[in-house]
């Protein structure tokens, strides 16, 4: 059975690029992609999802929100987040890293360490 990735980021053409790069390399994940955090509270809250990977900055809420938003719904919940800048001026990482982010990964970044991360994620190593 694939696991259920869904990943979230504004930008409609990260979501469609990773939906087709992940698909191509892994057949044992199903990608779905929100492009607003709340689309993505929403999924979450109604699908059985394995695995969230979120993007840092959005407009309706940043990675953070939507970090312990999730959490809080469901504390088990594996996520990774991504981001663009190298420097992160409202200290989402950190904030997230403290309360128990694992793993966050820099755009633009390499497909494979990304699959790894997801499947090292999912079976709980």
């Amino acid at each position: 059975m694939a696991s259920k990735i869904l990943i979230v980021d504004d930008e409609v053409s990260v979501t469609d690029y990773l939906k087709m790069v992940l698909g191509e390399c892994e057949n044992d994940f199903e990608i779905i992609c929100e492009n607003t955090g709340y689309e993505a509270l929403n999924r979450i809250m109604r699908s059985g999802i394995d695995l969230l990977i979120t993007d840092i900055a959005m407009p309706d809420m940043d990675g953070y929100e939507l970090y312990s938003r999730t959490k809080e719904y469901n504390e088990n919940l594996p996520i990774i987040m991504m981001t663009g800048f190298g420097y992160d001026p409202d200290h989402v990482v950190v904030k997230s890293r403290k309360d128990g982010l694992k793993d966050v990964i820099f755009k633009p970044f390499d497909i494979q360490k990304l699959s790894e991360m997801i499947k090292e994620q999912i079976s709980g190593e």
